[in-house]
């Protein structure tokens, strides 16, 4: 009778041949990560990088959004920012900087959690940062959940073991992240210890990519250019790169704020681009815009007084939110739809204006009848992206939870509303 290791031996390699022949041979995309998503959209927990008052209209352009950040990070601001994002339905993915950053109330949440690994930095930005996350999730995160959910102590042996099991279940369920950083200024070549020694030619950045598909089996490498546009460079190492993998998807991200070089950066052979800056900055234009037409027009503006407005003060083409949706290609006229939403945008905040007008030192419950009498802000914007019970409980919550901290009233419920840059 065959030893039970024996048993799992055969079964592991027959598990391994099924995978690679699928990938190989039979071209199967096995690859968790969903070919459709050709724009991801970064978003920052920290409390100075903030969304739209609009910023379901927005996000119901991009593939998905990426929520991680590197500065003023909590498992608090990142599960509040999780709350944002997904009642607005958008697929959401988790990229934490730092292994603490991974909690199961974040995972529970999250479409899937992406670890960062850089190919062309030191040792330890890719095996020491590893190792130390590996140690997080096995000695402290993988012990307090069989703590949570078994009914009864079951011994350090047995849980010792449980806790192995849990950690490399944790890590399967990931998708790994190989980054190529060639940006040497930027804070991500810091980190890594990225110099100019370490900057790689096409043929090198090809060679990296392969041996992440191959023989680290990430999920995706990621050009990273931090904030500057990579150019012709970035063309052709994507190029190389795209040309060295078939199963890992191919990403970019860096500088990107018009159509003509995201398209570039596509045509190259990049499965998706990534957006993380212009989507704040639209926040901040917005949140300006509010405030101007609030004082100028005041509440109880009609949508065409806004729209008027709108148009009387802004070049629509250099505005944020053109630059952002421009750089999402499938979007047609990003000028003309900046102009929708920037008024939309503009008009949720003078309705909310005009229910605050009726309250005077309100309780949370004063707040919710308030918003639920008449027509809730934002409802019928959002409605254009959103199913009816979706765009409801959305502008709903949203409309609460501005008010209650326009009033400080303290919400059990409600979303955090410090990360929407709009003020009341």
């Amino acid at each position: 009778m065959p030893a039970l290791v024996d048993i799992v031996q055969k079964l592991d390699s027959l598990g391994t041949a099924i995978s690679i022949g699928g990938r190989t041979l039979l071209s199967a995309d096995t690859n968790p990560v969903p070919t459709k998503w050709d724009h991801i959209t970064k978003v920052d927990p920290e409390e100075e990088k903030r969304l739209p008052l609009a910023y379901p209209l927005y996000l119901s352009h991009t593939g998905a959004v990426s929520v991680g950040g590197s500065q003023d990070v909590t498992e608090q601001n990142t599960l509040e920012t999780f709350d944002l994002v997904n009642a607005a339905t958008v697929p959401a993915f988790h990229e934490p900087s730092d292994s603490t950053h991974v909690t199961q109330a974040v995972r529970d949440k999250a479409e899937f959690m992406a670890i960062p690994e850089v190919l062309n930095g030191d040792n330890e930005s890719l095996v020491g940062t590893l190792g130390k996350g590996v140690e997080y999730i096995r000695d402290e995160m993988a012990p307090a959940l069989i703590e949570e959910k078994l009914p009864i102590p079951l011994g350090n042996s047995i849980e010792k073991r449980l806790s192995n099991f849990a950690a490399s279940w944790m890590l399967n369920e990931a998708v790994f992240e190989a980054y190529i950083i060639m940006n040497v200024d930027s804070a991500a070549a810091r980190e890594a210890n990225v110099g100019e020694e370490d900057l790689l030619t096409p043929r090198e950045a090809k060679q990296h990519a392969m041996a992440a598909e191959h023989h680290l089996e990430s999920e995706l490498v990621y050009l990273e250019y931090s904030g500057t546009f990579g150019g012709d460079e970035a063309v052709e190492l994507l190029d190389a790169i795209d040309e060295g993998v078939s199963w890992s998807r191919v990403w970019y991200g860096g500088g990107l704020d018009n159509r003509e070089n995201a398209q570039r950066i596509l045509d190259a052979g990049a499965d998706a681009v990534i957006v993380g800056d212009s989507f704040h900055d639209v926040a901040e234009e917005e949140a300006d815009l509010i405030d101007a037409a609030v004082d100028e027009l005041g509440p109880g503006a009609s949508r065409d007084e806004i729209r008027e407005w709108l148009e009387a003060t802004v070049d629509l083409e250099d505005t944020a939110a053109a630059r952002y949706l421009s750089t999402i290609v499938d979007v047609p006229s990003p000028e003309q739809r900046a102009a929708r939403y920037l008024a939309a945008g503009v008009q949720i905040a003078v309705e909310l204006e005009t229910v605050a007008e009726t309250l005077s030192d309100p309780t949370a419950d004063d707040i919710r009848a308030a918003v639920t009498d008449g027509p809730v802000p934002g409802e019928t914007l959002f409605a254009d992206v959103l199913d009816d019970e979706a765009a409801h409980d959305l502008a709903k919550r949203l409309a609460v939870s501005l008010l209650a901290e326009r009033f400080g009233v303290d919400l059990a419920d409600g979303f955090a509303s410090y990360h929407v840059a709009a003020e009341l």
